[in-house]
């Protein structure tokens, strides 16, 4: 089987990549600068230059392909121009779309965000879930994951600023939310294309145990042995300043911003919706890393390191 993977060189596409390749698929990859994504060439991957800004760039990429791994999005640095998430998370998608239908598709998976059907005033969250109801009506066999968050995002937001000893931003209203590691998210990728019965089914993806905000700070603050300074916000102000730079165009990255924030302050816990994603993969959640364990590996390696550029500078000294 060929995959084509769209989004190979992100941090989530390029465990995709891998993990496909372990398996023994042959691996095909759009990219716009080969010498960047020389990596994945490297593990034996096929690169094959295409943009996902010129549809004409795309056809050739698609020719002998099985299935598709859909792991692309426009990158943060385009996102002071809300329309370069527009044109990579929704034109680009039609014309992979209609070239997946003329090549009759086995298998086509879409990677897609927690709830997004709920939230249309973000502009990111209403392509993705454009794009799933466009998947789920062109009659190409499907699979769409839909991730809440991922383990490597919490490194920046929680163990960073500890060890820096910065303030960590978190909110008055802390939901449980079950983060998954990226190499378990691509795991569960490349197993469902051997699953039959996740065909044309939609799956939330997370580890099965859910984290608040200060549970992952209180396991910060075990691990490295430090006090973690917090800075407390309302979800109310986050509304409210949503609203207001709402009006105002050089605002609008920030009101989206702020938006997607109240979001995941609003996601339910969806434990059980995991389970059913377990146990239509027949996954062992023993298979998957759970947070607590990727933190200890994280920190035990940082403050070796931090311990080693001590002695190093005591030597000098």
């Amino acid at each position: 089987m060929t995959l084509l993977i769209l989004g190979g060189t992100g941090t989530l596409g390029r465990q995709i990549v891998r993990k496909a390749l372990e398996n023994g698929f042959q691996v095909r990859c759009i990219v716009r600068n080969k010498r960047a994504a020389n990596f994945l060439k490297e593990w034996g991957a096929e690169l094959i230059y295409g943009d996902l800004t010129l549809p004409e760039t795309l056809p050739p990429a698609f020719q002998g392909v099985t299935a598709i791994i859909d792991a692309s999005t426009a990158k943060v640095a385009d996102e002071n121009d809300s329309s370069d998430i527009i044109t990579v998370d929704w034109y680009s998608k039609l014309i992979v779309i209609e070239l997946s239908k003329l090549i009759n598709i086995k298998r086509f998976i879409f990677l897609s965000i927690l709830n997004s059907e709920k939230y249309p005033y973000i502009t990111l969250m209403k392509m993705k879930y454009r794009v799933e109801k466009l998947i789920k009506s062109s009659g190409i066999p499907f699979t769409i994951f839909k991730y809440a968050g991922f383990f490597q995002s919490l490194i920046n937001q929680y163990a960073l600023p500890l060890l820096e000893q910065k303030p960590i931003l978190i909110t008055s209203k802390s939901p449980a939310i079950p983060y998954i590691d990226t190499q378990d998210a691509a795991y569960l990728c490349i197993k469902s294309l051997s699953i039959k019965e996740a065909k044309n089914k939609i799956f939330a993806t997370g580890s099965s145990q859910a984290w608040k905000s200060e549970e992952i700070i209180e396991l910060c603050e075990k691990l490295s042995g430090q006090k973690a300074k917090t800075l407390m916000l309302s979800i109310f102000i986050f509304k409210i300043f949503r609203q207001i730079t709402g009006f105002f165009e050089w605002s609008l990255q920030i009101s989206e911003r702020l938006a997607f924030i109240e979001v995941i302050n609003n996601t339910p816990n969806f434990k059980s919706s995991i389970q059913y994603t377990y146990n239509i993969l027949n996954i062992n959640p023993r298979e998957i890393l759970e947070l607590d364990f990727y933190f200890q590996e994280y920190f035990e390696i940082m403050l070796k390191t931090l311990e080693e550029i001590r002695k190093t500078k005591d030597s000098i000294i």
